[in-house]
């Protein structure tokens, strides 16, 4: 049984050969970057099947454009990105997880694909069309066919197995998600009424703090401003009266005198405001009463 011309069990072999082969290659440079393991894939195993369904892309359908590199590397990288998106979304979609993102990198679209891992995805077609897939293809046509038999249906239980034990991880994680999302919007709304309640008893606290100590309030500002006017009013009187006042030539003003005045004014400053503050203490305990 063969498709597009070629065999479905070298497909799968191929399919299975060029996950690995990426999974390797993507695995080493994220290690290289973060300095650390980090081995990457959808699947337990070593294998990333975006980079085995794209080499079969480009072997169904790009080796008939190897005639013209121009129309080959543009068709490369325009297929190759379209399905680097389409597989991004769908494992967004599905898992709910964004397993790469280029959001960082310029001329992106939706952080799914890049403009330089586009052009990227035209040299590694090349390179595959060119160089990697022609001795593979001469080292499968060499295999017998037992050993291809055995191979596919041994690779293929596994693979079904991993699939499934990924799945089943998935599906957990979605729930776990979706819990968690749950949760989520459950503490905002939460948080949101405890906002409103607050707001709603601060307002009404500062209405009944306003009726009850506003005429108290209003009755100590107008007393200051009587005050003021009286010491403005004295200020202007003593101003007339003493405008023209000459001090006596037998009279000698001495430092000591001023010393002794200051000190007087300080204690009455001292003792008007004592009289102040033990007035405003029993009207605090007045109220409370």
């Amino acid at each position: 049984m063969t498709f597009f011309g070629h065999p479905l069990p070298a497909l799968f072999l191929y399919f299975l050969l060029y996950s690995f082969l990426g999974w390797l290659m993507e695995t080493c440079y994220c290690s290289v970057l973060q300095r650390r393991l980090v081995p990457r894939g959808f699947l337990y195993g070593p294998i990333c099947p975006i980079y085995g369904a794209g080499v079969l892309i480009m072997i169904l359908f790009f080796t008939p454009l190897k005639g013209n590199l121009l129309v080959f590397y543009v068709v490369a990288v325009a297929v190759m990105s379209a399905w680097e998106y389409f597989v991004g979304w769908l494992l967004e979609v599905t898992t709910h997880m964004k397993y790469w993102d280029y959001s960082n990198h310029p001329f992106n679209l939706k952080g799914r694909i890049c403009l330089w891992v586009a052009l990227v995805w035209g040299g590694l077609s090349y390179l595959v069309i060119f160089w990697i897939h022609p001795p593979i293809q001469q080292l499968y046509n060499r295999i017998p066919p037992w050993l291809v038999t055995t191979l596919c249906v041994t690779l293929l239980a596994v693979l079904l197995a991993d699939t499934l034990l990924t799945l089943r991880h998935l599906a957990l994680i979605s729930k776990l998600v979706r819990g968690v999302s749950a949760a989520v919007q459950q503490l905002q709304l939460q948080l949101s009424l405890g906002r409103a309640e607050l707001s709603d008893l601060l307002a009404g606290q500062t209405a009944q703090l306003r009726d009850r100590y506003g005429e108290q309030v209003a009755s100590i500002q107008a007393s200051y401003r009587q005050q003021i006017a009286r010491l403005e009013r004295q200020s202007r009187r003593f101003r007339n009266r003493y405008a023209n006042m000459r001090a006596a030539g037998r009279y000698v003003v001495r430092s000591e005198d001023i010393r002794a005045a200051a000190e007087r004014a300080k204690e009455e400053f001292v003792r008007r405001k004592q009289a102040i503050q033990h007035d405003r203490a029993q009207r605090r305990q007045h109220r409370r009463q």
